[in-house]
């Protein structure tokens, strides 16, 4: 009977993602439209943030009971995969342009992120309360600077402004809802995302405790794609779309908010402390947010070829991890 319910959650998990994705993207594409701000800033902001909800909740959790494994792995497995598959599956499914600020600006702060996650990582075996005040401390410029950077746009590009206007009628169709469906929206798109989650992971924790594999593996793998799935849906949605911006910036935005964000609040309420993820862990996650500076400056795209290298690398990646763990 457990494994019957436990296979029903990872049902009703996934369902809920991909309806959730769907109110997601259409409500804050609306909510866009009034305001007048980029899909770019959406998929930063709005839409990264509210898809990492998960990876919020598990890793607070996981720190709160004493799991660093799991709460530190569920952050660098889920930017792993957010690079590595999603961004690989969405470019394989149709190439991404790219934008160049993104390129330019949001880009090096992932990367920045990820750097200073590793060597703060290396020096100490974890996160404490010193390094997650500095991982906030960056978190609030980079978001400062986000705010000015829209305003500024506004006001200096008005065509940009029109066309990114267009772009955003096109993503949350022809009809435009008032304010409070809009809202609406968003808020059971998030619910759905974050109930979806909960359930998938629910499901999938499950099977992985029955072979009997480490909280760091659990933490790289199970909880980092389970925690992923609404950047998944979501991004695969907005590519199937044409919303290069909304797909591209959800990953790039979720991986800056995870470590700067996440990592900020989780040890500041329990320092994460001895964990055991590897230094091919940390390395991996490395890799996937440096490689996106090459992959992305080739014709200002990510192109099948690419896409599917960085499938290929999450697949042999997650091979090492079941056979070495």
């Amino acid at each position: 009977m457990s494994i019957a319910l436990n296979l029903l959650y990872g049902v009703l998990g996934v369902a809920a993602l991909y309806y959730g994705a769907e109110f997601l993207v259409r409500g804050g594409v609306n909510i866009a439209r009034k305001l007048h701000i980029s899909p770019l800033v959406i998929g930063l902001t709005l839409v990264a943030f509210a898809t990492s909800a998960p990876e919020l909740v598990v890793s607070v959790n996981a720190a709160l009971t004493g799991n660093p494994d799991i709460s530190l792995g569920n952050v660098v497995g889920s930017n792993i995969c957010n690079i590595a598959l999603i961004l690989g599956l969405c470019a394989a499914i149709a190439p991404l342009k790219v934008d160049r600020q993104l390129f330019r600006v949001d880009v090096p702060v992932m990367v920045l992120a990820a750097v200073l996650l590793v060597v703060f990582y290396l020096a100490t075996g974890g996160v404490g309360r010193i390094f997650a005040v500095v991982f906030l401390a960056v978190f609030a410029v980079y978001m400062v600077w986000c705010v000015r950077q829209a305003r500024r746009n506004e006001k200096l590009e008005p065509e940009a402004v029109r066309e990114a206007k267009d772009v955003i009628v096109q993503s949350g169709g022809k009809k435009e809802l008032n304010w409070l469906l809009a809202v609406l929206l968003v808020a059971v798109g998030l619910g759905l995302l974050v109930g979806g989650a909960k359930l998938f992971l629910m499901g999938s924790i499950y099977f992985a405790r029955l072979v009997n594999v480490s909280d760091a593996v659990i933490g790289l793998t199970v909880v980092a794609v389970g925690t992923s799935l609404p950047e998944l849906a979501t991004s695969v949605v907005a590519a199937f779309k044409g919303e290069s911006d909304i797909a591209i910036g959800n990953v790039v935005g979720s991986n800056i908010f995870n470590i700067l964000f996440i990592l900020g609040v989780a040890p500041l309420l329990a320092p994460l402390e001895n964990a055991t993820l590897s230094v091919v862990d940390m390395g991996m996650m490395l890799f996937c947010s440096v490689i996106l500076l090459p992959f992305m400056r080739t014709g200002w795209k990510l192109s099948r070829p690419e896409g599917v290298f960085l499938l290929a690398t999450y697949a042999a990646y997650t091979a090492w991890l079941i056979i070495a763990g």
